[in-house]
């Protein structure tokens, strides 16, 4: 296994232990304090920040990524389309215990190390000195005080721990070695541990106990938390601790955290303010704590006013809303407004593709579905050249819902296979599995003699979909297959499908379409509701059999069978041999009809803001967004600033 290190060296031992660490240490570096804090330190209402800061905090090696060292000050403002979205400062801050660097490896961020036995074992290795944002210390107790008095706390985790912990039906281990020291151990390999901590959303196992310790009712004062309860409308001591502590929310300006900003504005409100955090770990190779920027403003307005307040100079950074048919509006505006507009790739397996409903209640549409000659056939029949070159300039990746070019598991065959434009070779499908055309019309009839007339829902909020879908019914309608549009809301369309009453929905490929062997093929396997093709599988799965129906297909049980395998591979070699395995199965039997691939989203910069990459990746998991490339080291020069202002 390949160790989490900022240089990525490897250290194994004959135990199987492999050890992660951060950048060395800084002692010699001296310290700067951003300017915006300097009245602070002198009234003392602040410490100096040798004392803010770790003994050892992570030195951040910009020159390694391209990146040039910059300066403190000024605002970065960006539009949002409702409070809730106040949690994207967490995805877009992206510190975590672990975090991917822009190679979409793991490496640590909070921690200084970790060390890791046989993917079983994980020794988490603090900073020393590390506070929350208030100030007060980061230690092992945080950690405790979420596995001990949440996790395990039946009023606030009513069925136990959350999943993530669990393992094959186990649980792990938790030894506090120290104040930075802590273990968690499992009798089984959990290869997802570091992945989730590394999440865009993460899977929190530490929570800020000093903070949260007054709303809990074994050790709150009992009468001030009742007080709490009712003055909040709340059911019980839970409710109000599980409202003031969630961290992935960014909703409550008193819970102390650890990102690069901290929200100062209560909720409901029409403008966010997310001030520097002056406790945040990290320093530049000049010893210029980070972040550069002093304050993130989010302002929040309708989602379709987006694109044209980017465009008339209203934001600094944007990327969140904006979509690929924004681009000439933004192009346009660019000189008279200073921002410049580029170009990222969109990462999912497929931008676009079509999902066959294989557990539809109606015995004769499921048994359709599940007949790969009628998946193959149809696919053929799509003239993605057509898609690519009409709504998308022939700028996007044409192809099946797999993995990018830009995944170390790519193969161009998964791609390509069953997507040339090929109506005869389809209609020759189709003929073979007795749907025959008939009538003045040519359409063809299904097994009980009426038309083969399909309807394909969208739950999409642009006409994007909907303008797709014109294209494949007139390329449809040369193999004799009649079909029908059917806009909804996303919640219906979820509801149809899960219901098994959606014969066909169009929507976005695989989440993940950059994974590495190291990943888990999770997307692959028929485990997950939210696969439109097979979700009553799915639902049966993460239901424990209490809903949905157990997977009967074949192959459908290979690729779950697979997945159980790469759970307990032992090494790199054996999880990228299951990779290529599920994803042949996939490219072959063509589950999921994928479109277009790598669709280009609109990131709107405004000038002087450096550091934000010319090219990059849009993606949520993994990716975070903006996270993956350090938003906490965007930085305007000072005349930029000037200017703006």
């Amino acid at each position: 296994m390949r160790t989490l290190t900022r240089r990525l060296a490897l250290t194994v031992t004959t135990a199987g232990l492999t050890a992660w660490a951060a950048a060395g240490p800084a002692s010699a570096l001296e310290l700067l304090d951003p300017p915006s804090l300097g009245h602070a330190v002198i009234d003392e209402t602040l410490p100096p920040i040798e004392e803010r800061m770790p003994r050892e905090p992570l030195i951040v090696d910009l020159a390694a990524t391209g990146k040039a060292v910059g300066e403190h000050g000024g605002d970065i403002r960006m539009l949002m389309r409702r409070a809730k979205d106040t949690r994207q400062m967490t995805v877009y801050g992206y510190a975590r215990l672990v975090k991917y660097d822009e190679r979409f490896e793991l490496t640590p961020d909070i921690l200084q190390s970790v060390d890791v036995e046989d993917e079983r074992v994980f020794t988490l290795n603090l900073r020393e000195g590390h506070k929350w944002s208030d100030g007060h210390p980061f230690t092992t107790e945080d950690f405790r005080y979420w596995w001990e008095d949440m996790a395990k706390n039946t009023e606030l985790y009513p069925v136990g721990p959350p999943a993530f912990m669990k393992v094959r039906g186990e649980y792990p281990q938790v030894t506090v070695i120290d104040e930075t020291t802590i273990r968690y151990a499992w009798p089984h390999p959990n290869p997802d541990f570091l992945p989730g901590l590394a999440g865009a959303s993460p899977k929190y196992i530490y929570a800020p106990a000093h903070y949260l310790k007054q709303f809990h009712i074994d050790y709150g004062d009992t009468k001030a938390i009742q007080a709490m309860v009712e003055e909040k409308g709340q059911r019980s001591w839970a409710s109000v601790h599980t409202k003031r502590g969630r961290l992935y929310r960014n909703d409550n300006p008193d819970l102390p955290v650890l990102q690069p900003w901290v929200v100062e504005t209560k909720s409901p409100s029409d403008r966010f303010v997310f001030n520097r955090n002056p406790f945040y770990h990290k320093a530049d190779a000049n010893g210029l704590q980070l972040p550069y920027i002093d304050r993130v403003i989010l302002n929040i307005t309708e989602s379709k006013l987006i694109a044209g307040k980017s465009a008339t100079g209203d934001v600094d950074l944007q990327g969140r809303y904006l979509r690929f048919d924004d681009f000439t509006l933004l192009k346009q505006n660019e000189k008279k407004h200073g921002f410049s507009t580029r170009l990222w790739r969109i990462a999912k397996g497929a931008h676009l593709a079509l999902f066959p409903n294989m557990t539809h209640t109606d015995p004769m549409w499921r048994d359709l579905m599940r007949e790969p000659d009628f998946r193959r056939a149809l696919s053929l029949a799509v003239n993605r050249y057509e898609i690519n070159r009409v709504i998308y300039f022939g700028l996007a990746l044409e192809g099946q819902n797999t993995l990018l070019p830009q995944s170390p598991l790519y193969q161009a065959a998964y791609r390509d296979r069953w997507s040339d434009f090929d109506p005869e070779r389809a209609n020759a499908l189709l003929d073979g599995i007795g749907l025959k055309r008939g009538g003045l019309d040519r359409v063809r009839r299904l097994p009980n003699g009426e038309p083969l007339e399909l309807i394909i829902e969208t739950g999409g909020t642009s006409t994007e979909e909907t303008d797709v879908l014109q294209l494949i019914t007139d390329s449809w309608r040369q193999i004799g297959v009649k079909t029908f549009i059917k806009p909804l809301s996303q919640d219906n369309l979820r509801r149809r499908v899960f219901a098994g009453e959606t014969q066909m929905a169009i929507s976005f490929g695989w989440d993940n379409g950059i994974a590495t062997a190291d990943m888990s093929p999770v997307e692959l396997a028929p485990i997950q509701q939210i696969q439109l093709q097979w979700p009553k599988w799915g639902q049966y799965y993460e239901t424990n059999g209490n809903a949905g129906e157990p997977v009967d297909l074949p192959v459908a049980k290979q690729l779950k069978a697979l997945l159980a395998d790469w759970y307990q591979a032992p090494d790199r070699a054996q999880k990228e041999a299951i990779w290529r395995r599920m994803l042949d199965i996939h490219s072959d039997n063509v589950f999921s009809i994928g479109l277009v691939a790598g669709v280009l989203q609109p990131i709107v910069v405004r000038n002087g803001l450096n550091n934000v990459p010319q090219e990059g990746i849009w993606n949520w998991d993994p990716g975070a967004h903006f996270g993956i490339y350090g938003m906490d080291t965007f930085w305007w020069d000072r005349e930029a600033v000037v200017l703006k202002n």
